[in-house]
């Protein structure tokens, strides 16, 4: 990991993405994510409720966690955006490398059903 801040993700498997609603209640969701100088990239399904909350407001919140959401780390300021197609490949090249035959699962079956997904990178906010 290249940023100081980043390197309690090092080695980890899942970050919590806390997203915002319009009234500001936080709401938090475990993710997968890969790290590439300094920029984390994730996915979701494009009708998800979290793409929703960051189209509408790209302010985040990410902290290390378990695959269930129990955070193990310091939690981050960040801002989260969607990406265009070419930049979504590079993510999923990212997350393909570190998650292997699960992400090739979830590609699978994200085929079959026709479900759209989304790749959005996660920066610092400085």
């Amino acid at each position: 990991m290249s940023h100081e801040a980043l390197a309690q993700f090092a080695n980890q498997q899942y970050l919590n993405l806390e997203s915002f609603k319009r009234d500001g209640t936080p709401v938090q969701t475990p993710v997968w994510f890969a790290e590439d100088g300094g920029v984390l990239y994730i996915y979701t399904l494009a009708n998800s409720w979290k793409v929703k909350r960051i189209r509408r407001n790209p302010r985040v919140r990410i902290a290390p966690c378990t695959m269930r959401g129990k955070i193990t780390g310091q939690w981050i300021e960040a801002e989260a955006h969607i990406v265009d197609a070419t930049t979504a490949e590079h993510g999923h090249a990212l997350l393909l490398q570190k998650y292997g035959w699960k992400k090739r699962l979830g590609n699978m079956f994200s085929g079959l059903m026709k479900r759209e997904r989304v790749v959005m990178t996660i920066r610092l906010v400085e």
